[in-house]
């Protein structure tokens, strides 16, 4: 049987997601805040080179993706991840509250960039499937 997750019915789907971010305390709270939305956290990752690595082995079906990271930049790994047949979708997260790369966002295929302190207030459906 082929498809994709979006052809299964919604109350058997569980939507994966992959947190890269090398702030531990940040990876903790959209943990949880992920998990009682419903989503299933499949791994964490600290750098590029490590989400990198991880959405290979986990193919998750989405990723929250601090902008900043240690090794690269999430705009970066965002248009490499993107780009593959088993594409993720990919928000981006910024601790910034001024967002002015809305055109990185566009370049980088992420579905979009939303401020981590605003990351509890919006609706993930707009940018991810919904569990």
């Amino acid at each position: 049987m082929s498809g994709t997750i979006a052809d299964l019915p919604r109350r058997t789907r569980t939507i994966r997601v992959l947190i890269v971010d090398d702030a531990p305390s940040f990876r903790r709270a959209a943990r949880e805040l992920l998990e009682r939305r419903g989503y299933a956290v499949v791994g964490e990752a600290d750098s590029a080179a490590a989400a990198l690595d991880l959405c290979d082995e986990l193919v998750p079906d989405a990723v929250l993706l601090d902008v900043r990271l240690p090794d690269g930049t999430g705009f970066q790994v965002s248009a490499l991840l993107t780009v593959r047949e088993d594409a993720p979708a990919v928000l981006l997260v910024s601790a910034d509250e001024d967002l002015r790369s809305y055109a990185l966002v566009d370049q980088s295929g992420a579905r979009g960039l939303v401020a981590k302190a605003q990351l509890s207030a919006i609706d993930l459906a707009t940018f991810w499937p919904s569990p």
